[in-house]
């Protein structure tokens, strides 16, 4: 069979460019081993987000007296029977892994589905279920998936990838989970909502990756508020049976830690090993990742595409969304480009870190001349109002243009109010506007407006434009 586009992989950026092709008339097969919808309707973004808001409103529950809420601590019950209630909600909401609704809807809209390992066999051709599919373009989206750390003795230990973290059942009374990014903050906080014992161990010197300093550090010390133990700058070294049948894990220090079950979440790589590409004559960079110009265009290729994680830019869902936007518009005729200085990025703890553009640190090295300015989330009235926990705000502004490169924040309702940042970077909207926006009262949003006042007021006293 012969397509306009064939689509590998149907994730959410594939799912995004086969249905816009085949709404605008267009043919378009999509190609798919597992899941359509990908990873984040079922073994992601849906039940970790799910898990989180049981373990979030069990926190809430446990505070009710001190809010007001109720006139003495409210009983919540046994622990486990508890994260058994939350899985089932869960796994609920993810659809028990079932795709059958989003496989109906993408055919429905005209795109054939065609399930199975799509594999490219050279130019214009697709391999897939004993079939060849031809295609005008090609669009990969394959996706990323879980990096297992070279950890001597790891396959000798009950050991969940974050995957079957968030399908699983089963209730461990304590958990070590490796990697301090995202996942594994959320995957802390969530497990340590229901009262296992979480181990956190980051071999960086701070969690979420290269967010700000200041801001990993709060999200660190609210971590550690929960209960959870964190250990940075420790890397896992070996692994091997601990008690009853758990894990002890030798860190580099010297130091062990057991526990019932070991965490995989030190990252993801790009989906791009077995499938083809060599036929095309295309080299994935060292990380796996598919190179692309502003287009979403692999480079040197005139109909070969990538949209999503495959890439290695801006490896979240709305990311991926975003890429297949762009390459959707061009495979129609289009020439859009893509922007990626305000793409946010969220981990979502409870309160969430929420940043977008640069952080003081990657504006310098990018040749920036910086002023930044902090505000405490705390401070704010909503916050009182709350009985909320503490957070900051960081802005990160550059003196030559006058307008904000950055922010980042830890804060109640952070993953909303971050698009005042978000909105302010994309239109490059001068700091005097900024500074002018009235907040209505008490949102934690206020927190903008002394920072921004500050921000405005040195780049006056600079001369700088947009003062």
């Amino acid at each position: 069979m012969t397509f306009d586009v064939v689509v590998v992989g149907a994730g959410s950026a594939g799912e995004w460019v086969a249905g816009g092709i085949a709404d605008a008339g267009g043919s378009a097969a999509l190609v798919e081993r597992l899941r359509v919808g990908g990873e984040c309707p079922y073994v992601a973004c849906i039940p970790s987000k799910a898990i989180l808001a049981s373990a979030h409103a069990r926190d809430q529950a446990r505070r009710l007296a001190e809010l007001g809420g109720a006139a003495a601590a409210v009983p919540l019950g046994d622990s486990e029977a508890a994260f058994g209630a939350a899985v089932r909600r869960r796994d609920g909401l993810a659809r028990h892994g079932d795709d059958g609704h989003a496989a109906a809807s993408i055919a429905r809209r005209g795109v054939t589905l065609v399930r199975g390992a799509g594999r490219i066999t050279g130019p214009g051709r697709v391999e897939v279920a004993g079939g060849e599919l031809a295609y005008r373009d090609l669009v990969v989206a394959t996706g990323s998936s879980p990096v297992i750390p070279a950890v001597d003795g790891l396959g000798r230990v009950p050991a969940w990838t974050s995957d079957q973290a968030l399908t699983a059942p089963d209730y461990p009374a304590s958990v070590i989970i490796l990697g301090g990014g995202a996942v594994g903050c959320e995957l802390a906080q969530a497990y340590a909502g229901f009262g296992v014992a979480v181990t956190l161990v980051e071999p960086g010197g701070q969690l979420a990756g290269d967010e700000d300093a200041d801001v990993a550090a709060d999200l660190a010390a609210l971590l550690r508020g929960s209960g959870i133990s964190i250990r940075l700058g420790a890397a896992a070294v070996t692994a091997g049976p601990g008690p009853a049948g758990g894990a002890r894990v030798v860190l580099d220090d010297g130091s062990a830690v057991a526990a019932d079950r070991v965490i995989l979440a030190a990252g993801r790589a790009p989906a791009t090993a077995g499938i083809g590409l060599e036929t095309l004559g295309v080299t994935p960079q060292e990380s796996g990742a598919l190179s692309v110009d502003e287009h979403c265009r692999v480079t040197g290729q005139a109909h070969i595409w990538a949209a999503g994680d495959v890439t290695g830019i801006a490896p979240y869902t709305h990311g991926a969304n975003y890429q297949a936007r762009v390459v959707t518009d061009n495979l129609l005729g289009g020439s859009a480009t893509t922007d990626y200085r305000a793409i946010p990025r969220v981990i979502y703890t409870e309160p969430p870190l929420a940043a977008v553009g640069l952080t003081a640190a990657q504006a310098r090295s990018a040749g920036l001349d910086t002023v930044t300015a902090t505000a405490d989330v705390s401070e704010q009235a909503r916050a009182a109002t709350d009985g909320s926990v503490a957070g900051r705000l960081v802005l990160v502004a550059d003196r030559a243009r006058g307008v904000l490169v950055g922010a980042a924040a830890l804060g109640p309702g952070a993953d909303g109010w971050i698009m005042e940042a978000a909105v302010a970077i994309r239109g490059e909207v001068p700091l005097t506007v900024l500074a002018d926006v009235v907040h209505p009262f008490p949102t934690y949003a206020q927190a903008y407006e002394v920072p921004l006042r500050e921000l405005a007021a040195a780049l006056a006293r600079s001369g700088a434009p947009g003062s």
